[in-house]
């Protein structure tokens, strides 16, 4: 249901306060009147606009033309007597709004035709409003012309982009779904054969101790080379699922902070040395959830990326001239920084937020597997 706020087109590229001025006008105009009857007969006029325009956006179906027929029925009553045509701009905003094309076309044309056949009128009978005002008048028809197109094509677009993007959701899920899919029938390949033969060969094995000590060696050092060969597959398939590198995210998140109209720069070397794979991939991560976060929520003109490395350790330092974070939402759930701490923690990575002038990303991770070999 829609709120009494939606008397005041939204994304029209006006200030609201241009919209309450619209409101406001009317009374002006009533209130130039020397006639009582006529200056209430305008007031009630007013009213009765207001009431159907806000009845229209909580309507569905056959009312909302109703209410519509309504307003331009007043519209022109109002342009008749008082010489006031503005209100035929909320109408056209309005009916912008409508998705039914022969509604749309429809609304548009009467409203259309009653605001020139309403000024034309008022013209020829010489009406003194109509000449002081006629600027003002001339600015009103182009918008009526124009604006409904402008919001229809404007909705449409917001429309299709949501659209997309529910498609672009669906279609993530299904390339993981795919991916454990995949990654199931390669550890079931890989694996399930030999670890059956395993199994078989050690009840065999079991069997033959008391019997015959030699055959049981032998279907032992079967199990060892079996247990040995599963091992290699593993490690290979694992090798084949081949993480992600941090110089490749950093194309990526290129490409999206300028998707996103916000300038990226970058100081340091994106090429790691001596930093395992594992590490480097959970590096790639944090820092593309750390640009979907400034892309979101920061509001941000400006990101960049600092990257320094040393012979113990990586740091990345992520910085927007955004609105920050407050200290109730930095490690919460949805936000994607909870998942990134625990992305680091696995690595013995650390993970530090600053929000002054903007927010600031400092995440540090060790070479543990060089630190493990120099020990």
């Amino acid at each position: 249901m829609a709120n009494w706020f939606h008397i005041f087109p939204k994304r029209t590229g006006l200030s609201p306060y241009v919209w309450l001025i619209f409101c406001i006008l009317p009374f002006y105009f009533i209130f130039k009147s020397s006639s009582v009857l006529e200056t209430i007969y305008g007031i009630l006029l007013v009213i009765l606009f207001f009431t159907s325009y806000g009845l229209s956006y909580v309507s569905k179906g056959w009312p909302v033309y109703v209410w519509v027929s309504f307003q331009i029925v007043i519209s022109i009553a109002m342009t008749s007597l008082f010489g006031y045509i503005y209100f035929s701009l909320f109408l056209a905003f309005f009916i912008g709004n409508i998705r039914n094309k022969i509604g749309f076309f429809t609304l548009y044309s009467i409203n259309l035709v009653s605001v020139i056949v309403t000024i034309n009128i008022g013209f020829l009978t010489k009406n003194p409003i109509f000449f002081t005002q006629s600027p003002f008048i001339l600015i009103s028809v182009f918008a009526v012309i124009l604006l409904p197109f402008t919001t229809y094509n404007r909705n449409k677009h917001e429309l299709l982009e949501e659209k997309l993007e529910d498609v672009n959701k669906r279609i993530s899920e299904l390339v993981k779904l795919e991916e454990r899919q995949r990654i199931a029938r390669d550890l079931h390949d890989t694996l399930g054969q030999k670890l059956s033969l395993i199994g078989l060969k050690s009840d065999l094995a079991g069997k033959l101790l008391s019997r015959n000590v030699d055959a049981a060696q032998d279907e032992i050092n079967d199990i060892r080379q079996t247990a040995r060969a599963a091992l290699k597959e593993v490690r290979e398939m694992v090798s084949d699922m081949r993480g992600t590198r941090l110089e490749e995210e950093v194309i990526h998140v290129k490409q999206i902070l300028q998707a996103a109209s916000i300038d990226f720069q970058m100081k340091g070397n994106v090429h790691l040395e001596n930093t395992p794979l594992l590490v480097e991939n959970v590096l790639s991560m944090c820092l593309k959830e750390a640009v979907t976060n400034i892309v979101k929520h920061s509001q941000a003109s400006c990101c960049t990326l600092i990257i320094n490395q040393s012979s113990k350790e990586v740091h990345l330092k992520i910085v927007d001239n955004g609105v920050g974070l407050s200290n109730k939402v930095k490690l919460t759930k949805g936000n994607g920084l909870l998942g990134m701490k625990e992305r680091l923690e696995f690595v013995n990575g650390n993970l530090d937020i600053q929000t002054q002038d903007g927010a600031t990303i400092n995440i540090t991770v060790p070479n543990v597997i060089m630190q493990s070999r120099t020990v």
